[in-house]
């Protein structure tokens, strides 16, 4: 089991002790590997839904070379081609998936094809803070259909995940701060030279 923790959290209504993100990544004796994580986003529910729903932007939220080769929207379901270049693995994958958004709210992508054995993304959004805050649980189940130790593929999602996290932190910090930024100011009119009495 590995567990990856960052630095400590520090805005209101969380302990100083509770760690960002908790992240465990291991080799199935059937094949593939799971990830597991629990991740703390100091941003409301609505700023994380935002960013893994922006299907355009999905290559921004990883290290690795990414793009998006198609993305179609059909019945409440999101279509992707997505074309990976990983530093693990020769040449460009292919990962076509649907993603959708569950009844309950969670987000559930599943493989449709392309050069992977299994691929299943799983997030559940849980507002906490009276909704300030965001706690995500995430599940990832993939294996790649072609001679690359699972163990080398668990080191491989481990430091991919622990960039994606940071990387989705620091995205929706900025989205937070924008937003703060364009939101006018309470008690004053959206027209600045007229004031609310």
């Amino acid at each position: 089991m590995i567990v990856v923790s960052g630095f400590v959290l520090g805005w209101p209504g969380w302990s100083y002790a509770v760690e960002p993100v908790v992240l465990d990544v291991r080799t199935e004796s059937t094949g593939g590997v799971r990830a597991a994580a629990t991740i703390l986003f100091p941003v409301e529910p609505a700023i994380i839904q935002r960013i893994l729903t922006d299907y355009v932007r999905w290559p921004e939220l990883f290290e690795m070379r990414m793009r998006m080769a198609e993305i179609k929207e059909q019945d409440g379901k999101v279509f992707t081609d997505i074309r990976i270049d990983h530093a693990v693995l020769p040449g460009e994958r292919r990962l076509l998936s649907e993603t959708r958004t569950l009844p309950t709210g969670e987000f559930l992508m599943e493989l449709k094809g392309g050069d992977f054995k299994q691929y299943r993304r799983f997030w559940k959004i849980i507002p906490v803070d009276g909704g300030a805050h965001t706690k995500a649980e995430f599940e990832l189940m993939v294996e790649i259909d072609m001679m690359v130790p699972d163990w080398v593929v668990a080191a491989a999602t481990r430091r991919d995940l622990e960039a994606h996290f940071r990387i989705m932190r620091e995205k929706a910090l900025q989205i937070q701060q924008e937003l703060r930024l364009i939101q006018p100011q309470e008690g004053a009119s959206e027209f600045p030279s007229i004031q609310r009495k």
